[in-house]
């Protein structure tokens, strides 16, 4: 794939997406209170009638939306990530347990959001989502394929989450290459035979720099674009298992329940490999720029370097 180009914040995708979703007439929009931070309002400012604006009160909006999805449309609901847990015991018993067609959208989610501080900074969201049954759970990486894979969740059956970024990242995608994205597939961005990092969210761009300086060390790496978290393509990593032997996970999110534990749950009981897990360590975050903090919780390219080379020395002492 070629070199990432300059972009957007995977939240303006999601704002295109629902405007390309309007054609349908079941796709109603709601918000929280926050919907020019989620870009939701793009939907609001053309189609007013269709927009719900519920206030801060987001365990109501989600059981309007179960209701809405129970009548037969197709409600996509957003607030900041951190606001969406606030209602889990809605979105569990009232949209998951019956299985209804609810996109919840949590922007703003973890450390890279910065200086919000840490009591805004979910780094447990995609792991409290993967744990409730039948519900799909993705963290694009860029807007273009936030934007296309919100397109396709129009057409998968039951509920979901996706967590989106505020800050801008450069593109991992063009607009002919994000047509090749599929919910619950994995993407492979580079190819390698030594290790494979797979990454979600803003953490692929850094997967990239990573594998660029390990390719100055002769070591050439697979580097995956895992968007989707839940359900995870086993496919991919029972390949990526046999070609490379040995993987590193790289999040902006805890190593708790997140994408790392999503891959280690299934190595452990199919084909255990060496695995390293870049991600967030078992704390909170703090107030800081973004670049201040993704350094003090260790989510840098340097750290995924590291994590790829003890991965690999793991996999040849074996």
């Amino acid at each position: 794939m070629s070199a990432p180009s300059s972009g957007g914040a995977s939240r303006d995708g999601y704002g295109k997406a629902l405007l390309r979703l309007s054609d349908d007439p079941r796709v109603v929009v709601l918000e929280a209170d926050l919907g020019k931070s989620t870009k939701s309002c793009h939907f609001r400012e053309k189609f007013p009638d269709r927009t719900f604006s519920m206030g801060i009160a987001e365990q109501n909006m989600m059981l309007v939306a179960a209701g809405m999805a129970s009548s037969g449309k197709v409600p996509f609901a957003s607030t900041f990530a951190v606001f969406t847990e606030r209602a889990f015991e809605q979105v569990r018993n009232g949209i998951a347990r019956p299985g209804l067609n609810v996109h919840i959208c949590g922007s703003h989610g973890g450390i890279h959001t910065g200086s919000d501080g840490s009591s805004a900074q979910t780094v447990e969201d995609l792991s409290i989502y993967r744990t409730i049954p039948k519900m799909t759970v993705i963290h694009p990486c860029d807007d273009l394929s936030a934007e296309e894979l919100t397109v396709q969740l129009l057409d998968i059956s039951g509920p979901s989450y996706m967590r989106t970024a505020r800050n801008k990242v450069p593109r991992m995608y063009d607009d002919q290459s994000k047509l090749s994205l599929k919910i619950g597939v994995g993407s492979i961005l580079e190819e390698g035979a030594d290790v494979a990092i797979i990454a979600c969210g803003v953490m692929v761009e850094l997967a990239r720099k990573a594998s660029s300086t390990l390719a100055n060390e002769g070591i050439n790496c697979t580097v995956v674009d895992m968007h989707t978290i839940k359900p995870l393509d086993t496919e991919m990593i029972s390949m990526l298992a046999e070609r490379c032997g040995c993987f590193v996970s790289a999040e902006d999110h805890s190593v708790i329940g997140g994408l790392g534990s999503a891959i280690s749950e299934w190595i452990s009981t199919n084909k255990p490999v060496p695995l390293e897990m870049v991600g967030v360590r078992d704390r909170f975050g703090e107030s800081g720029s973004t670049s201040q903090l993704m350094q003090e919780v260790g989510l840098t390219s340097e750290s995924i370097c590291q994590a790829a080379r003890k991965s690999i020395d793991r996999k040849n002492s074996s």
